[in-house]
């Protein structure tokens, strides 16, 4: 199963907030031996969400979308998901009753009387309104529940809510996947060559070991090393990742390559 990411949200684009969620869902990820496969940035712009979303629900994937469900004016992902399966909107009832719960925790912190029937709470029961079918994630640190349709997950945009829901998804209902992505890569530092005519050997080494990919990451003013080649090899397999290493390294000494440190992760 590949894992995608989607963050909504015009103040990212915008610049007027800094996205946190692509490096901590990396995270989140790679400690349980799995791996981002892809994410996308879309606007609060109705069509590109509706667009993204039905991207996302056709690719059989596991995506996590961050932000947009809210219940102000700038928030339209719990109307676009509905509107990208093409069913209703309907006020989910354990929704419904963690939103009231979460009211009536804040007026007794106030030292007022709830009442549910007043504008501005009926109002925010609209944060519980999900496509028809959608099952409700739990928040911890307000009880206000995001949503899943299938193995498409809605969090809200800020971090620490987000998070914690993303974790209790991964070590929950995704337990079973964990450890099933992960990768050891293995590399060395090269100097004095161009990528152009290394390209033979990588397209060779990969030819040769199915399931190993080659990495170049070159650098033209890397602090340590100068313009430098980081070029190495990545995949599952512990002896097919050996071989295709030493594969690599010796094509490069036989190009005359100047080798540098090697590195594993």
């Amino acid at each position: 199963m590949n894992i995608g990411l989607i963050i909504i949200g015009d103040e990212i684009l915008s610049g007027k907030r800094q996205d946190k969620h692509l490096a901590k869902v990396i995270e989140l990820l790679s400690a349980r031996g799995l791996v981002l496969n892809w994410a996308r940035y879309v606007g609060d712009d109705r069509p590109q969400i509706v667009a993204a979303l039905k991207d996302a629900f056709a690719s059989g994937n596991l995506v996590f979308s961050c932000g947009g469900i809210g219940a102000t004016p700038d928030d339209h992902t719990r109307q676009c998901a509905a509107a990208a399966l093409g069913v209703d909107l309907v006020l989910h009832p354990e929704a419904k009753a963690l939103i009231q719960e979460r009211m009536a925790d804040v007026a007794r912190g106030k030292g007022e009387s709830f009442d549910p029937d007043r504008p501005d709470n009926i109002h925010r029961l609209n944060m519980g309104v999900f496509p028809a079918g959608a099952a409700i994630i739990p928040n911890p640190y307000n009880k206000i529940p995001g949503f899943s349709v299938a193995d498409v997950h809605f969090v809200p945009g800020f971090p620490v809510m987000a998070w914690p829901m993303i974790e209790s998804l991964l070590d929950g209902r995704y337990a079973s996947l964990h450890g099933s992505q992960r990768q050891q890569e293995r590399g060395v530092i090269v100097f004095g060559a161009m990528e152009a005519t290394l390209t033979p050997l990588m397209e060779a080494v990969e030819a040769q070991h199915p399931g190993v990919k080659v990495y170049s990451l070159p650098s033209v003013d890397h602090p340590q090393y100068g313009r430098h080649i980081d070029l190495g090899v990545k995949g599952a397999d512990s002896a097919s990742l050996a071989a295709a290493f030493a594969q690599l390294r010796a094509g490069l000494i036989a190009r005359g390559a100047q080798l540098g440190p090697e590195t594993v992760r």
